[in-house]
């Protein structure tokens, strides 16, 4: 009898499917690869890129003030990617951070954390802002004051709700994003064609930037034909926004998640029937 290699007999739910990603290249790789193991074809088509700030000046001058600090909040992997960044580049340990009590948005920001050997306090069990918010509020008080290293022009409801709390905020720019049209005529003929299954957005910005690629008649043209998947509750919203309203979206915010929603989601899609009724898988 004929050996079934182990590769062969695992299941690829998304064989045979085209999958976009849209998130930045530099941090597109682990999706892909999730996506590619389970057999999809992957379209990727970031419409941002992250770049430094404008000005290292506001972050250097946290950094150098660490002492002064009782707090540091983490909303990213991109954040600690330019804390770290920051830090080598003034000749500052990791270990002037790992003394701090820190809080991180979700697993994989605590994970990228731990790589640089601080422990993570706060972790919320919604990884977004109000989830950040309500996890910290028990732990937090006038006397605290957090520095917040952050993208560039995002959501104020943390920033907002911690100083309700009474806490002294200081939040500065460690990265911005950047829209970019990597492949927008390849995507288009895509998109056009019907050969799409999915789109992904990992962020409003991947939402937005996407969404304007494209004129209202041609985001009509092939809703219905190709499904939608957002990382979580805010992403969708952005989305929605633009008339892409969200087939697939994970319980827990995270790219492992938002891979296996789409596994799950097209597993029990029959085959060139298109996108079924909107759900939360």
């Amino acid at each position: 009898m004929a050996r079934v290699s182990r590769a062969t007999a695992e299941p690829q739910p998304l064989k045979g499917r085209t999958i976009v990603v849209t998130r930045a290249r530099a941090q597109a790789q682990r999706f892909v690869q999730l996506l590619e193991a389970a057999g999809a074809r992957v379209l990727q088509a970031p419409t941002i890129v992250i770049e430094p700030p404008a000005s290292w000046e506001p972050l250097d001058t946290a950094l150098a003030a660490l002492d002064s600090f009782t707090w540091l909040i983490f909303t990213s992997v991109n954040g600690v990617a330019m804390v770290d960044r920051r830090l080598v580049a003034r000749g500052i340990p990791w270990a002037a951070i790992a003394r701090k009590r820190v809080a991180a948005i979700g697993p994989a920001t605590a994970d990228a954390l731990a790589e640089h050997g601080v422990r993570v306090e706060a972790v919320p069990a919604e990884y977004r802002a109000e989830g950040l918010v309500e996890r910290l509020r028990a732990v937090l008080g006038p006397a605290d004051r957090v520095l917040l290293p952050r993208a560039k022009d995002t959501r104020d409801i943390l920033v907002v709700e911690l100083r309700r709390l009474g806490v002294s905020v200081t939040e500065v720019p460690a990265y911005q994003t950047r829209r970019v049209e990597d492949g927008v005529v390849r995507l288009r003929e895509a998109l056009a064609s019907g050969n799409v299954d999915a789109v992904t957005f990992t962020s409003s910005s991947t939402a937005r930037n996407f969404a304007e690629q494209f004129s209202e008649d041609e985001r009509s043209a092939w809703r219905g034909k190709t499904a939608v998947a957002s990382i979580g509750p805010i992403t969708a919203a952005t989305a929605a926004e633009y008339g892409l309203a969200t087939d697939v979206m994970p319980t827990e915010y995270t790219i492992p998640a938002l891979a296996r929603a789409l596994a799950d989601y097209f597993s029990r899609t029959r085959r060139n029937a298109g996108p079924r009724s909107r759900r939360s898988v």
